[in-house]
């Protein structure tokens, strides 16, 4: 890079966090969804195809709330390392979605491992902030945000904790839900009491997967077992059932301006809407390539946002609208390469997944599902193929407009780190972990591929 030039982040909507996050989805007054992908806070514009930056953390951000103010966020993030090796606490940011101005740093030193989730109260003016660490006994705190002090903390459970919520009518009232369990928690001074809900003749999940409020106070539950479960107002019984939901776990449930209910489910990847008494109204299913659902978040009237576990956004309407407007990779991303002429790059994946994406879209223009997980990629320098390494040993070659398999060979059993073709595109060199670099010479445009030896690397300290 020229001593003149510097580098800008202008687009990180190349994926997002769904695989292992919940509750990390939503619309801003602004036309903005908000969302997160490692460390980067996302803010994305899908009308104007723009994207702005939080850019506080120094590690992965793993949790999100959005303040009833509809402009202050708080995000949490996990423990991590500095350059020099030192450790990163784990600690929430409370920042501007306009400004993107830090706020408030809180809980440094005090987190454990990682920030889980997070919340703002909502009845208070949201002056209250709930979080859960990773911690082994998941402690549950609550702080004055602004002023950057705990009011309480509690050893929460020993199992996992998936959600912390504020009931929207009772700021010293919290609920958080996670394995075979739901709690509703009261807090008075510095003092966190603990009801557990009862399930009593009712089927107790392996999981409470997610929670949500109704209009009048009730609590609603997703869980492990595809049930919906209402907890009246006030109560720690189950006043409602909904057996059978989903097949399998439900990750989501959204609660409409309205309203209604939206649910989402894992295994049946079906986003079901349901009336003011828990009717099925209708239903709509998420392909099998964007993935299961993960979180839900009402959009527009008639408009929702879903993130699904293979790290896709879709815009979504019923009946059957569904839009991937984000789109991702749910593994570890190395092979990345640039087209020598067009505006396209290609990337490969662990997740056995290869992207060839456009680069004015940004959206890919296709996908392709290969057998062995991914490690590398380079175009051939006309353009027309492409090859891509593997972590198996085995190499192949890809029509950049069919995304045929034109040619797939085998040098070794060890990853395949990089491979790329000479300016000419006469030779292509596929560098091994097995110290050989194995040189092929090309034809035929990057069709034919006959091997002419190999180079042997040797490593001195």
């Amino acid at each position: 890079l020229h001593p003149s030039c510097s580098l800008t982040k202008s687009w990180t909507r190349y994926g997002y966090r769904g695989r292992d996050c919940r509750s990390n989805l939503y619309l801003l007054p602004t036309g903005e969804i908000v969302y997160f992908n490692a460390s980067v806070v996302v803010l994305y514009n899908t009308e104007e195809q723009q994207q702005r930056h939080y850019l506080g953390h120094n590690d992965d951000v793993k949790c999100l709330s959005v303040h009833p103010d509809m402009v202050t966020i708080a995000t949490g993030q996990v423990a991590g390392n500095s350059k020099d090796g030192k450790l990163l606490a784990p600690h929430v940011r409370v920042w501007d979605s306009v400004s993107l101005n830090t706020l408030h740093v809180i809980g440094m030193g005090v987190f454990d491992r990682a920030v889980s989730c997070v919340a703002f109260s909502k009845s208070n003016g949201g002056s209250f902030l709930c979080a859960a660490d990773d911690a082994n006994d998941h402690v549950l705190s609550v702080w004055n945000w602004q002023k950057e002090k705990q009011l309480a903390d509690v050893k929460c459970s020993n199992d996992s904790v998936l959600a912390t919520v504020f009931h929207p009518m009772d700021a010293n009232l919290i609920v958080t839900c996670g394995k075979s369990h739901i709690n509703f928690w009261t807090m008075e001074g510095n003092t966190l009491t603990k009801r557990q809900g009862l399930f009593e003749k009712h089927e107790k999940p392996k999981y409470v997967l997610c929670v949500a409020f109704a209009e009048n106070g009730d609590a609603i539950t997703g869980d492990s077992s595809g049930n919906i479960y209402v907890w009246a107002k006030g109560g720690y019984r189950i006043s409602q059932v909904v057996s059978g939901a989903h097949e399998g776990g439900i990750f989501s449930v959204c609660v409409l301006k309205d309203g209604t209910m939206v649910s989402g489910g894992g295994k049946d990847r079906k986003v079901v809407l349901w009336d003011h008494d828990y009717k099925k109204q209708a239903d709509m299913e998420v392909g099998e390539s964007l993935g299961p659902v993960r979180a839900l978040a009402e959009g527009k009237p008639g408009e929702l946002f879903i993130g699904t576990t293979k790290n896709a956004i879709i815009r979504a309407a019923f009946p059957d609208t569904l839009t991937p407007i984000v789109q991702g990779h749910t593994d570890e991303l190395w092979g990345l390469d640039v087209h020598p002429s067009m505006e396209q790059f290609v990337t490969c994946s662990q997740d056995k997944q290869v992207h060839l994406w456009d680069t004015n879209s940004h959206q890919p223009l296709w996908s392709k599902t290969i057998e062995d997980p991914g490690r590398s990629a380079g175009f051939h320098p006309s353009g027309a193929v492409l090859a891509v390494g593997t972590m198996t040993g085995r190499w192949l070659v890809l029509d950049t407009d069919t995304r045929d398999l034109v040619s797939m060979h085998t040098d070794g059993n060890e990853i395949i780190s990089n491979i790329k073709y000479s300016p000419d595109g006469n030779f292509l060199a596929v560098a091994s972990h097995d110290n050989f670099v194995y040189i092929y010479a090309v034809t035929e445009n990057g069709r034919k591929y006959s091997r002419v030896g190999k180079c042997t690397v040797s490593i001195f300290f």
